[in-house]
Parts: C-alpha cells; sequence; structure tokens
C-alpha cells in the first residue's frame, strides 16, 4: 500500500512503480477524500499495476473511486456499517465488473460483534465477513476476496483457517500492523508463511513500519522461498559462519549480496565459509564460493571451477555469474580450470590435518570413525 498522499499524483505514481519493481502485483491507495478519488482518476491510467481503493468511513469516496476507474476496491465492514449504504457500493461495483475486498480487521471489528463475542476472536472475525457477504447476496454481488487481519499472530493463522473452511471466496492474508523491522517482518512471515504452507491464501500483503518497498520485497521473497514464484532475481544463500571459517563470512556474504543484487541476475550464490563441506553443502546452487586459508575455493552446482585470493572472493563470484547469464553452465564448467580440484584438495588436506574425515570431490564427507588404541 502506498504512504504517499494520494492526491500526490506523481508522488503517488512514483511510489508505485517503485513497488512494482519490487515484486508487487497489485497497489492499494488510500481514498480518503475528494482530492484523493482526483488522484486516482489520474493513477489508474498511468499505473503498471491495478490500483485498489482503501475505503473506510465514507461511501462517497467509495462511489467516487468507482468513478476514478480503480480495479477494486477494499472495504472495512467495522468502519462502513449502513448496510443500505454497503448495498449501494456492492450494486454500483457489480455494474462496473470491480471486485471488492473485504477487509476486516480486529481493530476495527462493529462494536456489536466485538460484544457478542467477546472480542476480536477468531470466530468474530469470520462472522464479520459473513453478515458483509450477506449483505452483498441481497444485491447479487459476488466478486469479492476476504481478509481477516489481526495483529495477533496466532489469532490471525486461526482466522484464516476458519474462514477458508467457512467461505468458498479467495482470500488475501495479511497480520496488520506488524511494526517496524525486523520484528514486523518476523510476525508477518510466522502468519504467512503458516498460512501458505497449509494451501491456505491467494494474495498477500506485509504490513511494516517501513517503506511499502520493503512490504513488497519481503512478499516476493517469502513466495520465491516457498517456491510459489519463480525467482526472478538473486538468492543468496549463506552458512550462519563458525569457528571453522577462515574469513569473515559474513562480511564477505553482505558483499556479495549488494554486488550480485546490482546485476539482476535470477541465480542461485552460495557464500560458504568452510572449504571441507561447502561445496557439497551448497551443490544445489548455480554457483558459490567456500573459503579456505587466505583463498575461496569457486564452484558451480558443486564442482570447483578456480581456487582464487582471498581478497579476490567477491570479485571472481560477480565475474562468473555473468559469464554463466553469458554461456550458460554447461560452458562454464567445461572451462573450469583443471587444476582447481587438486589445489582445493591440498586446501582441505591441510585444514583437516591427519585426524579429519576423508573428502571427496565434491567436498563431501566420507564419514569414517577413528577410534584411538584400534
Amino acid at each position: 500500500m502506498t504512504t504517499t498522499k494520494t492526491a500526490d499524483v506523481e508522488g503517488t505514481l512514483q511510489q508505485i512503480y517503485a513497488l512494482a519493481a519490487a515484486g508487487a502485483d497489485i497497489v492499494r491507495c488510500t481514498c480518503n477524500e475528494r482530492a484523493a478519488a482526483e488522484g486516482l482518476a489520474q493513477i489508474v491510467p498511468r499505473s503498471p499495476v491495478p490500483i485498489v481503493a482503501d475505503i473506510h468511513f465514507h461511501v462517497e469516496m467509495a462511489l467516487a473511486a468507482l468513478d476514478a476507474g480503480v480495479h477494486g476496491l477494499r472495504l472495512n465492514p467495522g468502519n462502513l456499517r449502513k448496510p443500505e449504504e454497503i448495498r449501494l457500493v456492492a450494486s454500483e461495483a457489480r455494474d462496473r465488473g470491480v471486485p471488492i475486498r473485504i477487509g476486516v480487521n480486529a481493530g476495527s471489528l462493529h462494536p456489536d460483534i466485538y460484544e457478542r463475542f467477546g472480542g476480536a476472536t477468531p470466530e468474530a472475525l469470520v462472522e464479520s465477513a459473513r453478515l458483509e457477504l450477506a449483505y452483498f447476496d441481497e444485491v447479487g454481488f459476488s466478486d469479492v476476496k476476504i481478509s481477516v487481519k489481526a495483529s495477533s499472530v496466532a489469532t490471525m493463522i486461526a482466522a484464516y483457517r476458519l474462514a477458508s473452511e467457512t467461505f468458498d471466496y479467495p482470500l488475501h492474508l495479511g497480520v496488520t500492523e506488524a511494526g517496524p523491522l525486523p520484528g514486523g517482518l518476523i510476525k508477518g512471515t510466522a502468519g504467512i508463511a503458516t498460512l501458505l504452507a497449509e494451501g491456505i491464501g491467494d494474495t498477500l500483503r506485509y504490513s511494516l513500519t517501513a517503506d511499502p518497498v520493503e512490504e513488497a520485497r519481503a512478499g516476493r521473497q517469502l513466495l520465491e522461498s516457498l517456491g510459489l514464484r519463480e525467482r526472478k532475481g538473486l538468492d543468496l544463500i549463506a552458512c550462519p559462519s563458525c569457528g571453522r571459517a577462515e574469513v569473515d563470512v559474513i562480511r564477505v556474504a553482505n558483499e556479495a549480496q549488494a554486488a550480485l543484487s546490482a546485476l539482476e541476475l535470477p541465480i542461485q550464490v552460495a557464500v560458504m565459509g568452510c572449504v571441507v563441506n561447502g561445496p557439497g553443502e551448497a551443490r544445489h546452487a548455480d554457483l558459490g564460493i567456500a573459503a579456505g586459508k587466505h583463498r575461496g575455493h569457486l564452484f558451480i552446482q558443486g564442482q570447483i571451477v578456480r581456487v582464487v585470493p582471498e581478497a579476490d572472493m567477491v570479485a571472481a563470484l560477480v565475474d562468473e555469474a555473468k559469464k554463466i547469464a553469458a554461456e550458460g553452465v554447461a560452458a562454464r564448467l567445461a572451462a573450469r580450470d583443471v587444476s582447481a580440484e587438486a589445489e582445493a584438495a591440498a586446501d582441505r588436506a591441510l585444514l583437516l590435518g591427519d585426524r579429519g574425515p576423508d573428502v571427496n570431490h565434491s567436498g563431501e564427507r566420507i564419514d569414517r570413525i577413528r577410534r584411538r588404541g584400534d
């Protein structure tokens, strides 16, 4: 959702384009005043993604947003409460073919529902959506999506599970008012990812106290991590580091993240602190590097292709990523330094000494029990 004043057409469009570039497929803008509705009329035809108007208290703003040509409405049942107004908006949306999200929020439930259920319980949230649907049914409107958000992760999960059992409509997921980073990101992920893993949810929003671009990035990365969206950019995996590491893994990983992100390549890259296990553990990565003593083992899909000085580790990753993009993995493996594996094996042997486990050409351990006194 944009954070600009919707009446600021150019500023809002700039943010919409930034959100779209970060992975947002739909953008919501507030429509809280006449100037905002007038702004929407200019924003909608220039937006790269569909625009949803956020409506809270004023039926006039919902009707004005429809006149502005928005692609969808979000109505909060706890704020727009008069049945005749709800039916009017639904009728107008029906005639224009514009969908509506019933956006139930635990913090703004209708007082009657709150009192009847003894608080903002999962059952109360679902009942609020059910009552709104009943008003829509009266005018023959069914182009609906539902959200039942709460700032409590546990309440949010329970509410969406109940909603998925109760309604046959798409569900929009979110932990509302999750807060600033990093806590808000953790709360949002805990709720959204849990439900997506259960097959619940059709769209989502991270509600972070941050630049909304961070929300779009988080959503994109979550979907990519769950395999629900094709990766469009860098996926950098890195070990958490430990006492075996011979370099500052955190620093190298951060430098690699910054340098490789700029390439905008759909590639998975691994930064591993240990040459003994690193290439084997990250063999699924398109490209990676594992640190030894003052050197780095550059590998492609687990196969060592070069050994480079420690100072050149990040530069080597960037160079190889460009070549993989231009030539392909097979060509780069064919062009590998044939002496690299022998160098890597020598480095591993140096680190392991006489008492370590044997290691094969991919860096995988071949476990062998050594007993003193045998």
